[in-house]
């Protein structure tokens, strides 16, 4: 293999590995840290964001600040490590007081700073704008790097307009990002390529990890003559992660020609990063291989990782709406809006109030109390005959005492079909309201179409639909037996969380809204529960 001396190794774990500790970073990993990266050795250390002040409401750490009097606090050694910090484009661009005064507010000048690089990083549609604040670092006497976010898709033509805007200004390094995670190999070979032709300094690359390629497309953009490549420690970085630092220094020892020393960074990985990992759960998954396929910003998927409210189908669901409509940029909104399947206006067929009128109906929740007291309530089924109504597919009692079954995720509905498709029970489902594809794989099933709509803070019941504040399976149950007029609803295996878990708050906020509508039907729990919500026994009830 042909050596290339002139590589450089741009470690960002502090940076980019902030997205999960907020930045904060304790002295000690900070130093063992910049140990490892000195044995190796890696060129150049990003030791964390350049922040402007006043942006965030939340505490973060110092490495979201980096400031020089904090570099200097951390004692760093005097290693033959060039450090450098990263400017969101933003920051300059939304200063009151114009780019050059935004650039004054956060940089010193280079002789009287432990920095030597600043990178700017700045979406594509934003690069003209933000390309005046290299000149001015310029002036101050940093070297300088653009990092071109989310290049990934555009035309040749596009990339080359960029490459030619960038080279107009005094600037050391031009970077490209994958920031989806969505390149393959061809990617990064047509994107050098584009940039060529316009750009003749040196590139670098910033890999994601979605879809297991960020080592791989290193390799091949060193091949193409990239000169930079970044990368983290076991990968730590945002969502699925980067490229791991301790697989390109392996690499890298080939190329340069030159024995490393891995000792200190196995054993920062295993002291520092390894628990870390485990706490946070970064790097690459099913979700985040999806995201990187169809272009969706991973940090949906962090988010909807993080939160206990979006089970399995809500993640594909939401997944399955951005490949739709387009999720490259994150917006809590989007985010919020994709959960909400059925946004149109309700239609439905059946009416509850045949089956429900004047009923006390047991409601069969998920939770390990319905099959805990399983006898129970069968004895008290048999005696007392309610009707019964099971949510989605679970059977935590005897098939023969469940008389209706209810189901409206989509996701869920798609995954259960098979199941349903046996079970005996109708299926109350928003069938009119369903993507075609999922009609078509209940035809032949006994299906009562109640129809939905969800609307926020809203609880709307009608004759053969309601509008609903959520789609939550046990939401659309309590609708519809609100509209069929029942007597009595009874809740068994609605167990509870929490008091912190989302999924807790969410319930206690639907809970809240329901109780507060006009004429709602009462509720009551008969097996152990953390809701606030009336309680009995089913074994009193048996008596």
């Amino acid at each position: 293999m042909e050596r290339n001396l002139k590589i450089n190794h741009l470690d960002c774990t502090l940076r980019d590995g902030g997205y999960y500790n907020a930045w904060d970073f304790e002295p000690d990993l900070i130093h063992a840290y910049l140990k490892a990266m000195a044995a190796l050795p890696a060129t150049t250390l990003e030791v964390g964001f350049r922040s402007m002040p006043g942006r965030s409401s939340k505490f973060l750490g110092g490495c979201a600040y980096c400031t020089d009097e904090y570099i200097r606090y951390l004692g760093m050694p005097d290693y033959d490590l060039a450090l450098s910090v990263m400017v969101n484009g933003s920051d300059f661009l939304q200063y009151e007081k114009g780019i050059k005064t935004a650039v004054d507010r956060l940089f010193a000048p280079a002789q009287e700073s432990p920095l030597e690089l600043v990178r700017v990083a700045c979406h594509v549609h934003k690069v003209a704008e933000t390309l005046p604040a290299v000149s001015r670092l310029n002036e101050l006497g940093y070297r300088t790097s653009v990092q071109l976010m989310q290049i990934a898709g555009l035309s040749k033509e596009k990339v080359g307009r960029l490459a030619k805007a960038c080279s107009e200004y005094p600037l050391d390094v031009l970077y490209f990002a994958d920031s989806l995670g969505s390149m393959v190999q061809e990617d990064v070979d047509q994107t050098v390529e584009a940039l060529r032709s316009h750009w003749q300094g040196e590139l670098g690359f910033h890999a994601h990890n979605n879809m297991e390629r960020a080592l791989s497309n290193c390799i091949r953009a060193m091949e193409q003559g990239v000169t930079w490549i970044d990368g983290t420690v076991l990968g730590m970085g945002r969502g699925p992660g980067n490229a791991r630092t301790e697989y390109l220094a392996i690499e890298l020892e080939t190329r340069l020609g030159r024995k490393m020393n891995h000792t200190p960074l196995l054993d920062l990985i295993e002291n520092y990063f390894r628990p870390m990992q485990q706490k946070f759960g970064w790097g690459p998954n099913p979700y985040y291989y999806m995201a990187g396929k169809y272009g969706i910003h991973p940090t949906y998927v962090q988010t909807m990782i993080d939160d206990t409210r979006f089970d399995t189908e809500d993640v594909l669901a939401v997944t399955d709406y951005l490949k739709n409509t387009g999720g490259k940029h994150y917006n809590l909104a989007n985010l919020e809006a994709a959960r909400f399947f059925y946004s149109g206006p309700a239609q439905g067929t059946w009416k509850p109030v045949k089956e429900m009128q004047g009923k006390t109906v047991l409601v069969l929740g998920t939770g390990p109390s319905a099959a805990k007291y399983k006898q129970a309530l069968e004895f008290f089924i048999e005696r007392y005959k309610p009707v019964v109504i099971a949510l989605n597919k679970q059977t935590p009692i005897t098939q023969a005492l469940i008389d209706f079954r209810a189901a409206c995720h989509p996701v869920r509905l798609l995954a259960d079909h098979a199941d349903h498709m046996v079970l005996p029970q109708p299926l109350i489902t928003p069938v009119s309201m369903l993507p075609d594809g999922i009609k078509a794989l209940y035809k032949g099933k006994h299906v009562l179409d109640y129809g939905l709509s969800v609307q926020k803070n809203t609880f709307d019941f009608h004759e053969t639909y309601s509008v609903l504040p959520n789609q939550l399976v046990f939401t659309y149950v309590l609708a519809l037996l609100n509209s069929g007029s029942a007597s009595k609803i009874m809740l068994a295996g609605f167990d509870g969380y929490t008091p912190d878990d989302p999924r807790m708050i969410e319930m206690e906020r639907l809970l809240s809204l329901y109780f507060s509508q006009h004429d709602n039907i009462s509720l009551v729990s008969i097996t152990p529960t953390k809701y606030k919500i009336a309680q009995s026994s089913i074994f009193e009830l048996s008596i």
